[in-house]
């Protein structure tokens, strides 16, 4: 029986990941070597939305290209030699922390050919960026091919841009149309589609200029095939002894239980938020600082804000918070998880949110613990440790926690970018794992303000850089009846479940919260994640999924 795409994707899928998990456990492979090649050959049969068109022979996926060099650190296409390490110390050195703009960890540039990656997130980060890092060494491949000739010599267009990225690191001013035409070709694009992205190279605040990057992946490339200048990616040894092990996520629980102590708020009924931290504390702090009275004035103050992070009613209500009750504890565990703990028992006014009044017991005055986004698989290791009783002394003391709730940004597959999706339940792709659930929020909360509503059972994906459609579409047309793709909603369950009807280290009636809002559609053309972020359009659904979370939560 011939096998349909879709079960050839998720095939390919399964082969990506058996495939990396090996590599990790040897310590290292190179990119062009066996292995290498078993990554290469299940992405390309993969085709992921995202990465367009890697799967073509000779044009370079341009788009694709700027997503993952805004997710690897600046500089990583010159170095030969790539290796994943853990927290190990180089946070002390002197040398200079490398932080991508669009994933927080650090790197370190050792030397000219050397990049250390520190990986603290658990397993989902290392295949994530595996992943990107197959994707580059594919187009790197594209770029040597396009820049010589069948014996291997260099074609003029090569030469010329290599004139170019001399002239570039030397300040020295050229041609960009002269430069777009000779990169034009090595990219196998048309010279309006290279020129469109050089200026959205340009606009970047993460990587070099597509010239230089195009230029450094593909001399690596063409140094290893005509000199044996091999490239290699490996994994420390601490690494590989770490992941799996809740290292970071149990540094990061101890502290927040400990603040917690410190400032008498263990006892008091906790509510836990996984969200955009500054919509939290501009909800509640705007009603609170400014007399906000409405949602539609918090998002619009919230609009001014998203223009101009610095303008005076940020830093009003900033200044206010500090003095009422909030408490900011960014990430030293290594998780790159910042939190925010709301003690609602010093503010000042009689209501949380319009129309919702604060207890007036301060012992009973409910406290927030706000989390940064969790990325795939670090969700539960970050999550389950914070749900356990918190040690000091030789005593076990239980946090009271009330409720939790999870804001995230998730694919949707029968919307738009901005819409929103409330799920029932969530299907852990890969495995046999499903979590249906009780969401304490509905497609009726949310009607009536302008956006698309889908309600129904959401994928936890092992990483949205592996989705392509025909995988989507089943997931979306079978008897799942799926509404969109994240990676996190099993993990945190996961935790939940555990904490709440195992370990009854919390309430069994925890209520739980789970709304998405869209960050892409990755089964409409022009509409993936490589398409570029939500911008504007992404205030009103993240603050709207903030003002419900509260209002449901305070409204007891």
């Amino acid at each position: 029986m011939k096998r349909t795409k879709a079960q050839e994707s998720r095939s390919a899928i399964e082969r990506l990941y058996i495939t990396m998990r090996h590599l990790f456990m040897r310590g290292n492979y190179k990119p062009t070597g066996v292995s290498g090649e078993s990554l290469v050959n299940a992405l390309l049969t993969l085709s992921p939305e995202i990465y367009g068109l890697v799967a073509d022979n000779e044009k370079l996926e341009l788009d694709g290209l700027l997503y993952v060099m805004e997710r690897l650190p600046r500089g990583i296409e010159e170095c030969r030699y790539i290796r994943l390490i853990s927290r190990e110390g180089y946070e002390d050195s002197a040398f200079e922390p490398l932080v991508p703009v669009k994933r927080k960890r650090n790197c370190y540039r050792v030397d000219e050919e050397q990049m250390y990656v520190e990986m603290t997130r658990g397993k989902s980060d290392i295949y994530d960026i595996l992943t990107h890092l197959t994707f580059l060494y594919i187009e790197s491949e594209k770029i040597r091919k396009n820049s010589t000739d069948p014996k291997g010599r260099i074609n003029l267009n090569w030469k010329m841009l290599k004139e170019i990225v001399d002239k570039e690191n030397n300040g020295e001013d050229f041609n960009k149309e002269a430069a777009c035409s000779y990169l034009s070709h090595i990219t196998g694009r048309t010279f309006e589609e290279t020129h469109e992205a050089v200026r959205k190279f340009e606009q970047s605040k993460n990587s070099k200029s597509l010239f230089s990057i195009v230029y450094n992946m593909g001399r690596l490339s063409i140094e290893e095939v005509l000199e044996g200048n091999d490239r290699e990616v490996s994994f420390s040894a601490t690494l590989r002894e770490r992941v799996g092990h809740h290292v970071y996520g149990e540094l990061w629980a101890h502290r927040i239980k400990a603040v917690l102590e410190e400032e008498n708020l263990l006892q008091k009924p906790i509510h836990i938020i996984s969200a955009n931290p500054h919509s939290v504390v501009n909800t509640l702090y705007g009603h609170q600082a400014l007399g906000l009275s409405s949602f539609e004035k918090i998002e619009e103050v919230a609009l001014q804000i998203s223009i101009n992070a610095k303008n005076n009613k940020s830093k009003e209500i900033q200044s206010y918070a500090t003095k009422h009750g909030l408490i900011s504890l960014p990430d030293t565990s290594g998780t790159n998880i910042g939190v925010q703990i709301i003690d609602t028992g010093k503010m000042e006014h009689d209501t949380l949110l319009p129309g919702i009044s604060i207890k007036k017991d301060k012992r009973d005055s409910p406290v927030f613990v706000v989390m940064d986004y969790a990325f795939g698989e670090q969700a539960y290791e970050c999550l389950d440790e914070l749900l356990k009783p918190y040690e000091v002394e030789n005593r076990k003391i239980p946090l009271n926690v009330v409720s939790i709730a999870i804001m995230g940004k998730a694919g949707i597959l029968k919307g738009s970018k901005g819409d929103i999706m409330i799920p029932t339940s969530h299907v852990f792709e890969g495995t046999a794992d499903n979590y249906p659930f009780k969401n304490e929020l509905s497609k009726r909360d949310f009607e009536g303000y302008g956006l698309g509503v889908f309600e129904g059972a959401m994928i936890t994906v092992l990483g949205t850089s592996l989705q392509n459609k025909e995988v989507l579409r089943y997931f979306m047309e079978s008897s799942w009846k799926a509404i969109g793709l994240e990676m996190e909603g099993a993990h945190y369950q996961k935790a939940i479940q555990a904490a709440s009807k195992i370990r009854n280290s919390i309430r069994k009636n925890v209520k739980v919260l789970y709304a998405y809002y869209a960050s892409d559609n990755p089964l409409e053309t022009g509409g993936t994640l490589a398409s570029g972020a939500l911008g504007m359009d992404g205030v009103r659904p993240t603050y709207l999924i903030t003002y419900k979370i509260l209002e449901n939560i305070s409204s007891e």
